[in-house]
């Protein structure tokens, strides 16, 4: 199936979009910026200290960890 490209629509379908666009906007649930980059930042903070990219993984459980090294001499 080609890739609709919307400079390649009809003014009329443009503006169909838009409207469909616009309505589904006007019935979102907004919130201020202030508070959600604030509810998101608690968020992350209460949970760093689990977090393994943050902390990092004990040697012990790390799957990924060098079994040992090879040497070619």
């Amino acid at each position: 199936m080609p890739a609709l490209h919307i400079e390649d629509l009809p003014e009329k379908e443009k503006l169909k979009m838009e409207v469909e666009q616009l309505r589904k906007e006007v019935t979102m649930q907004t919130q201020q910026v202030s508070k959600c980059s604030e509810e998101i930042k608690n968020y992350i903070e209460e949970r760093s200290g689990k977090d393994p990219l943050v902390r990092g993984i004990p040697e012990d459980k790390n799957p990924f960890k060098e079994k040992g090294s090879c040497v070619i001499s």
